[in-house]
């Protein structure tokens, strides 16, 4: 598996696509079965660009714009996915689209929490997605939602090995706010979280990197840094999994006839 921790050119869908592909063929120099992008990778997340294009300038997952992605997805045998606005209506949606190793379309899956920001360009989704790649279960999600310890741990619920999440993090309190949630969504539902960031500016944005793999334990297995783009590759583990999970058994104890299911009442 690998993030891809990328510096966006606000609106050059040609040029982040281009770059979105040679890093699949350095992910699959490298072995990779899977790469992560961030949350809106291929058309940057600069507020001022999405506010004056889009709805006019969503993409379609089998437009034009992710040629690049599909030929390169199809040239190596990679799974890619890449972060794009899509048509949804009057408004548009986060999407992050999955890139089968034939080149195919697996997935749009649509970000189902929006910040406050987000809501004047953007409707969420309804679904939820999971995809499987060689055996593993990989469940997508985008940014805000792992705020939200119920997407995550719906995912794990569904019979997911790792939680997919491309976002856009900032420096300061969203640095701290993501140093906190994907460790804790990985060891809260014992599976991988796999998190891609960008880095450096875009607009009134300073992304703050940190790209991540954590274990099912929580433990960071690889980690970027703040200020360069760069491609980091981790091993999935099957039998690291299946021990955690022997070992740390919150999924099974959720399903406890005998253990509440919630709090009966509350003294004060």
């Amino acid at each position: 598996m690998a993030v891809a921790q990328t510096v966006a050119r606000p609106g050059d869908t040609v040029h982040n696509a281009t770059e979105a592909a040679a890093t699949i063929a350095r992910a699959a120099d490298a072995g990779v079965r899977v790469v992560q992008f961030p949350e809106l990778s291929l058309t940057g997340y600069e507020p001022g660009w999405l506010t004056s294009h889009l709805p006019a300038g969503a993409l379609t997952p089998d437009g034009p714009e992710l040629t690049a992605v599909r030929e390169a997805c199809r040239a190596t045998g990679v799974t890619a996915v890449v972060g794009a606005p899509t048509s949804a209506g009057t408004k548009s949606a986060i999407s992050a689209i999955a890139v089968g190793g034939d080149g195919g379309i697996l997935a749009d899956y649509r970000k189902s929490r929006l910040e406050e920001h987000e809501r004047q360009l953007f409707v969420p989704g309804t679904q939820c997605c999971t995809l499987t790649v060689d055996g593993w279960r990989l469940a997508l999600g985008t940014c805000y939602d792992a705020s939200f310890p119920e997407h995550a741990r719906a995912a794990a619920r569904s019979g997911a090995d790792a939680y997919l999440c491309g976002g856009a993090f900032v420096r300061g309190d969203s640095d701290h706010r993501r140093s906190v949630y994907f460790p804790a969504r990985a060891l809260e539902n014992t599976f991988y979280v796999v998190f891609s960031n960008f880095v450096g500016p875009q607009g009134p944005w300073d992304f703050c990197g940190r790209s991540a793999v954590y274990g099912p334990d929580g433990r960071t297995l690889a980690e970027a840094g703040a200020r360069e783009a760069e491609l980091v590759v981790a091993d999935l583990d099957d039998a690291a999994l299946v021990a955690t999970r022997r070992g740390l058994t919150m999924l099974r104890d959720l399903d406890d006839a005998a253990a509440p299911s919630a709090m009966s009442s509350c003294v004060v």
